[in-house]
């Protein structure tokens, strides 16, 4: 007769095992990422990890959804401790920019799920993605209010802002390699740091919104 598994003990093997596999993606990517290196990790066998998760997507989306509902509380936070807009999109791009540095595989997931329109987890990336956008969104729409901002159009902004900080991240290796060549005379800001390019797009973002038109 199988052991039966307390729910205490249910709550930690799965913490475990998402821990675990948010490394193993961050180092491997989805395609990359074996079921068997994980179970390894964990220190589970591997039908275990499949008790809690049904296959390897499942536990992705897990894994996806997770940090996405984390990212977004992060700015909700953050934002809490301001009541200006301006102040609300400077803390919505400092927040994000150091999540993302901090989680290196998450801009490169998001930017491979998006180029692919979502192939591995189109309803959880889109619903997660369109909530993310919702709070830039009514960052703006608050500022506009306001007369803070000014000729808005928070797709592109939003695209705009993610879409570097997403790049800059992915790219570092890149850069890093290519500042060092002689016959790259290019400037790759491969020792910017991600506060150096959050205050650069906090800054351009300024001066886009405050312009008249």
């Amino acid at each position: 007769m199988p052991k039966k598994i307390h729910k205490r003990d249910a709550q930690v093997s799965k913490a475990l095992i998402i821990t675990n596999a948010i490394q193993l993606f961050s180092q491997k990517g989805y395609a990359s990422a074996s079921m068997d290196d994980l179970a390894k990790m964990c220190g589970l066998n591997k039908a275990m990890v499949f008790y809690y998760f049904k296959n390897k997507k499942g536990l992705y989306e897990a894994v996806m959804t997770q940090v996405l509902e984390e990212i977004q509380q992060k700015i909700l936070k953050e934002n809490e401790k301001y009541t200006k807009p301006i102040e609300e999109l400077e803390s919505f791009i400092r927040t994000y920019a150091k999540f993302a540095c901090s989680h290196p595989y998450l801009p490169a997931l998001l930017l491979k799920e998006l180029s692919d329109s979502g192939a591995v987890f189109p309803e959880m990336l889109f619903t997660s993605m369109r909530q993310l956008f919702a709070l830039f969104s009514d960052i703006l729409k608050r500022g506009e209010e306001k007369g803070c901002f000014h000729d808005t159009m928070p797709m592109i902004l939003y695209f705009m802002v993610l879409g570097t900080l997403n790049l800059i991240v992915t790219t570092k290796p890149l850069r890093e390699e290519a500042a060092q060549k002689e016959d790259i005379l290019l400037d790759t800001c491969a020792e910017c740091d991600i506060d150096q390019i959050a205050d650069y797009l906090i800054e351009k973002m300024k001066q886009m919104l405050k312009e008249k038109k």
